[in-house]
């Protein structure tokens, strides 16, 4: 690998790419050549990248020529068609979508639990899905020090997982709603503004839907524990930015409120915030924007044996998706010095 990359950031001009771009930048991620990719009707539109403006090339299948690492962000479908053309043509791809996740020739990586297996790759590394990717900040460090069992837990996500039209949307429906205006549909099945809906990803038979099974099918490959179960409901809710997870955790040795913020203050990527008395714990609106996931209203579970209960925010543009793809390359690197 290159010391300094020739780095492609595929799907540039979405919600997930720009945060990519400017990611890339303030963490001085040594980057040789940025190449901007994404479909035709973007392409032209210019980018910022250290001070200069780049712009946006059309992906085709001869896009990947010389380029070291491919930060892809343009939805499944892309992603299948493309990620194996790049990673043939000798490119490591950090894939931001759900297509490889489960792939067992794919590692599924979040770099301060499993960097380890940035290493197995053989030309595609997945990054976890976001709500997944944040609670696993907060869980994790728990689950080495108490051994987790099984969790249950409700989400409250933002609208900007879904895309930058998700928020225009809910821009456009406050608005309407406060001019007393007939409230318009375009993104979701029903009006998010002041509203929550129980509806994340497509429904499966089980009655769960696909980002709901996320947690427990990816959480196991990510913590490499197989027989780790979660029981989750996703909410999309009318906030911008910054998704929250209530979770609580069953473990398999007895936990302390005491020893779970000692396991939890000392783990990478994560900030204990949590001081109810003073009225403070983790907020996605404050949250937004930062690259630390928050951790708050710790409790012992009265409903479980071992069990404890917390409140984990992060920002699922950043540690959900263009951070944590970031800091997937950052590894490639240290592992090719």
């Amino acid at each position: 690998m290159n010391k300094t990359p020739h780095v492609a950031v595929v799907g540039a001009t979405g919600a997930v790419g720009v945060e990519m771009i400017k990611t890339l930048e303030k963490r001085k991620f040594p980057v040789g050549k940025l190449t901007l990719l994404a479909s035709a009707r973007s392409v032209g539109k210019k980018l910022k990248f250290r001070g200069e403006e780049t712009a946006v090339k059309e992906l085709t299948k001869d896009s990947f020529k010389g380029i070291d690492i491919a930060l892809f962000s343009a939805g499944g479908s892309i992603s299948k068609e493309f990620a194996p053309i790049a990673a043939k043509a000798g490119c490591v791809v950090i894939d931001n979508s759900s297509a490889f996740r489960m792939d067992e020739s794919v590692p599924l990586v979040v770099p301060e639990i499993n960097a380890g297996d940035v290493k197995l790759h053989k030309g595609i590394i997945a990054n976890p899905n976001c709500t997944t990717a944040i609670t696993l900040m907060a869980l994790y460090p728990l689950h080495q020090a108490f051994k987790v069992k099984r969790i249950f837990a409700s989400s409250y996500q933002a609208v900007s997982g879904t895309g930058a039209k998700a928020i225009e949307e809910l821009e456009r429906q406050v608005g309407e709603v406060v001019a007393g205006k007939p409230v318009t549909k375009e993104v979701y099945p029903h009006q998010i503004a002041f509203n929550v809906l129980p509806h994340v990803d497509s429904f499966l038979d089980s009655g769960y839907t696909k980002e709901e099974m996320k947690m427990q099918n990816e959480g196991r490959k990510i913590m490499h524990h197989s027989s780790f179960r979660a029981s989750v409901t996703c909410v999309r809710v009318p906030v911008y930015r910054a998704h929250s997870v209530a979770v609580s955790a069953e473990f398999e040795k007895p936990v302390s409120v005491e020893t779970a913020r000692a396991a939890l203050s000392k783990a990478p990527g994560i900030d204990v915030v949590d001081a109810p008395e003073k009225k403070e714990y983790p907020l996605p609106l404050y949250v937004a924007e930062k690259y630390n996931c928050q951790v708050g209203r710790i409790r012992m579970d009265c409903a479980l044996e071992n069990g404890l209960c917390f409140w984990v925010v992060g920002d699922q543009l950043l540690k959900g998706a263009a951070l944590n793809a970031v800091q997937i390359a950052e590894e490639l690197l240290k592992a090719a010095a």
